[in-house]
C-alpha cells in the first residue's frame, strides 16, 4: 500500500505537488495521468525518497521509503529506463542490484525471462533500444517480488506485442494482491489496464475515480454554422471544432429540441460513446501548462 498524505513539493516559486493525499490499494492498477508538468514523477520521486517533501508524508506500507530494510523486497520502481551504466550487461546490473538487497542470483534469471530479455543479457546496456531498456527495468521492478510495484511510463519504445506483455503482466500482478501505481500518457492503453485513475494538474488532485465511472455515458456531437447560442445555453458544451461542439448529459433529442427553439440550423447531430480521452481532456482543459497556441 502506498499512502500519500498533504504531499507537497515547492522549487522556489512554483509548488510542483500540492497538498495531494492518496492511498493505493492491494489488487488495483491505478492509473497515474496529467499533463506534462502536473507533477506525477515528482511524487513518485518522493515516494522512494529520491525528493525530500516540502511538507507532508509519502509512506510504503506506513513507513517512508528511508526506513524500508530491504527496499526492493517491499516496493519495486521503474522512473527512468535509461538509468543503468551503459557499459554493464543487463545481467550484471540486475546481479548489482541482487547483491544489494540479498537476493539470490537465481532470481535474476526469472526476472529475465519474465520479461523476454534472456538472450540480449549478455549485452552493453548501452546498446540496448528504449524497448529493452524498458524490459530491464521492469525486470529489476520486479527482482525483490514486491508487493508494491511503481512504473512510470512503462510502455515508451514497446512494440505492440511488448504494449500488450505489460498490460497483461499488470493485470496479473494486481490479481495477485499487490498494488500497481502506473503512469502513461496512452490513454486508450489506461483505459484496458487500470482500475482507478488519479489526474493532476499543476500539482492539485483533479480526480480520483474508477475506471468505469470516467468512461461511463455518452456524449452528443453537434455541427452547425452558427452554435455560439447552443453552447451558451449548455454549461457542459465545450468546441471541439470551428462548427462542432460536445455535450455532455443531454440526450441528442434534447440538444436538438433546443437548437430548434433557438432557430440555428444543424448540419449532424449523434451520440459518441464516451472514453477516457475525452474524460482525460475536459477534466485537464484548464491545466494544461504547455498548450500550444490555437
Amino acid at each position: 500500500m502506498i499512502t500519500l498524505r498533504a504531499l507537497t513539493k515547492r522549487y522556489g516559486d512554483k509548488t510542483a505537488v500540492d497538498g495531494l493525499t492518496l492511498e493505493l490499494t492491494p489488487g488495483t492498477v491505478t492509473g497515474f495521468l496529467g499533463p506534462n508538468g502536473a507533477g506525477k514523477s515528482t511524487t513518485m520521486r518522493m515516494v522512494l525518497g529520491l525528493d525530500a517533501p516540502t511538507s507532508g508524508t509519502a509512506l510504503i506500507g506506513g513507513r517512508p521509503y528511508a526506513d524500508l530494510e530491504h527496499p526492493l523486497r517491499t516496493i519495486g520502481a521503474l522512473l527512468d529506463a535509461r538509468a543503468v551504466h551503459p557499459a554493464r550487461s543487463g545481467r550484471d546490473h540486475l546481479r548489482a542490484m541482487a547483491l544489494s538487497q540479498g537476493i539470490p542470483y537465481s532470481r535474476v534469471e526469472e526476472v529475465l525471462g519474465l520479461t523476454g530479455m534472456t538472450g540480449a543479457a549478455g549485452r552493453r546496456a548501452g546498446t540496448y533500444s528504449l524497448g529493452m531498456s524498458q524490459r530491464l527495468g521492469i525486470a529489476g521492478a520486479l527482482l525483490g517480488d514486491p508487493r508494491v510495484l511503481m512504473l512510470d511510463e512503462p510502455v515508451n519504445g514497446l512494440d505492440p506485442d511488448g504494449v500488450r506483455w505489460i498490460r497483461t503482466l499488470l493485470r496479473s500482478l494486481a490479481a495477485e494482491g499487490r498494488t500497481v501505481f502506473v503512469s502513461s500518457h496512452l490513454m486508450s492503453e489506461m483505459e484496458r489496464t487500470a482500475d482507478r485513475l488519479i489526474v493532476l494538474g499543476r500539482g492539485r488532485l483533479i480526480a480520483d475515480e474508477p475506471m468505469s465511472k470516467l468512461v461511463a455515458g455518452t456524449e452528443v456531437r453537434v455541427r452547425g454554422p452558427r452554435l455560439q447560442p447552443l453552447a451558451d445555453a449548455l454549461p457542459a458544451a465545450r468546441w471541439t471544432g470551428s462548427d462542432e461542439l460536445t455535450v455532455a448529459g443531454p440526450s441528442p433529442r434534447e440538444v436538438g429540441k433546443l437548437a430548434y427553439d433557438l432557430g440555428l440550423p444543424v448540419y449532424e447531430l449523434r451520440a459518441v460513446e464516451s472514453s477516457l480521452e475525452d474524460s482525460y481532456m475536459n477534466l485537464t482543459a484548464q491545466s494544461v501548462e504547455y498548450g500550444a497556441e490555437r
